[in-house]
């Protein structure tokens, strides 16, 4: 297993509205997810954290995003093979999390 991946994505919502924001753009996250032939197996809340599952070339990533007051803290555990796309992957998570923060 490669070092976790980690964006934190600032924002000035709070802690309730950006998970409301977040529980509000998980099935749109699905629907991008699968048009780009990754699936998500699971997403569950435990408190502020969602843990997720996401299978993709025949190997599974998992991870956790924790919402903060003032920020959204996203770690991604995946396989040696699917780091050598982390950066790619970093500049997704953080774009589209922005996108979803910034979104009423």
């Amino acid at each position: 297993m490669a070092k976790p991946l980690v964006v934190v994505i600032p924002h000035q919502l709070g802690r309730a509205e950006a998970r409301r924001r977040l529980e509000n753009g998980i099935g749109q996250a699905k629907e991008m997810l699968q048009k780009a032939g990754l699936s998500m197996a699971d997403a569950t809340w435990t408190g502020d954290r969602l843990s997720f599952l996401v299978a993709a070339m025949n190997q599974r990533v998992d991870g956790d995003i924790d919402v903060e007051e003032d920020a959204v803290r996203v770690e991604v555990r995946m396989p040696l093979l699917l780091s050598l796309f982390a950066h790619k992957i970093q500049q997704i998570v953080s774009q589209n999390g922005t996108k979803l923060l910034t979104k009423q």
